[in-house]
């Protein structure tokens, strides 16, 4: 009687992603467990009118995932004794109007501080991509709020665009370059980058594309795209493993830091999700997705089995959250076979 050998975790993770592979947008897939890659997957193409495929160093827009590398870089201050989290943002940013006064950088942080958005306060006339600076503008001639600082929550694009500033100003640094000597290069992360256009280049780049009008049409900028410390960090599987990796040691925080990043702060507009530092925390996950035009990525972290999942795509649906959790579903029930047993720890697929 023939009997058939379970599927590799590859060949199952493989399945998941199979909407990704072929001559379209394509897809990042990263599992690490004890700190080394044990699924290392890449779909379709980065650059559909180049036919390039995507590689484990292609590197995409990470859009809300760059806000736990803003929070970094407010803690990195903090414990550098630049700044302390509980200063009013008016200390750093004197031009925000006095109805700012209540709002600290811990409001920022963990959207409590009921700031206006600033993409609705833009002029939809105006088609010029904004930088953080001009979100200050925006933020400088408004006085209202959603509620007052610290009594609810609601994500704030225009909070981490201000944490940005905040960076600049206490470190004497461009916000860019803090990220780069401070975490990047440190961390060995080479092409990581707060992408500025006509100032840094990204290497091994993915475009993001939408399906319109029956076909992949290339939608990889917006108005907003040039806001960096919401969203404008690129990044590749590769080098999000060693992020990864120092969120386990001391390299750059002290392990009360990055504790205090992970404790839930507030809760959400979602019931089972509540929010830290630049994180979510849902049950024994940390996490985060990052949505943006032709880009939806995902990191989900389980901090006490030493697992993570990271899914990056350059296409504009469907969010892989969900796609996250059932590949760490597959390493988390003790289905997945020890990928060092049977040799399958790291390929790639088109």
């Amino acid at each position: 009687m023939s009997t058939t050998s379970p599927a590799s975790p590859t060949s199952r993770v493989d399945a998941l992603m199979q909407d990704y592979a072929g001559h379209g947008p394509g897809a990042s897939v990263l599992v690490v467990r004890d700190g080394e890659a044990i699924v290392q997957r890449s779909y379709g193409f980065a650059d559909l009118e180049a036919n390039t495929p995507v590689t484990p160093q292609t590197n995409y827009r990470l859009a809300s995932v760059s806000k736990q590398f803003t929070a970094a870089a407010i803690l990195l201050l903090a414990r550098d004794g630049k700044l302390s989290i509980d200063d009013p943002v008016r200390r750093w940013l004197p031009s925000l109007p006095a109805s700012d006064d209540a709002i600290t950088i811990r409001h920022l942080l963990t959207h409590t501080s009921g700031l206006i958005d600033y993409e609705d306060l833009m002029d939809p006339a105006d088609t010029s991509q904004i930088h953080d600076s001009g979100v200050l503008a925006l933020l400088a001639k408004e006085s209202k709020h959603y509620f007052a600082p610290g009594t609810s929550y609601r994500y704030s694009n225009s909070g981490y665009a201000l944490l940005s500033l905040i960076v600049e100003r206490a470190s004497g640094q461009r916000y860019a370059d803090f990220l780069h000597a401070r975490i990047f290069a440190p961390l060995g992360m080479r092409d990581t980058v707060a992408y500025e256009d006509g100032i840094s280049t990204v290497a091994h780049r993915a475009f993001g594309y939408t399906f319109e009008d029956g076909r992949w049409q290339r939608t990889d900028q917006s108005t907003t795209s040039a806001v960096l410390g919401d969203g404008g960090i690129y990044s590749s599987i590769v080098d999000l493993q060693k992020w990864d990796a120092a969120l386990y040691d001391e390299r750059l925080l002290p392990r009360a830091m990055w504790t205090q990043a992970w404790t839930p702060a507030t809760k959400t507009d979602e019931a089972d999700v509540e929010y830290g530092f630049g994180w979510r925390i849902t049950g024994e996950t940390v996490w985060h997705s990052g949505e943006t035009v032709g880009f939806r990525n995902v990191i989900v972290r389980w901090p006490q089995r030493h697992l993570t999942v990271v899914v990056l795509t350059n296409r504009n649906d469907p969010e892989p959250y969900a796609m996250a959790k059932q590949i760490g579903a597959l390493f988390l029930d003790g289905s997945a076979v020890d990928a060092s047993a049977n040799g399958d720890v790291v390929s790639h697929a088109r």
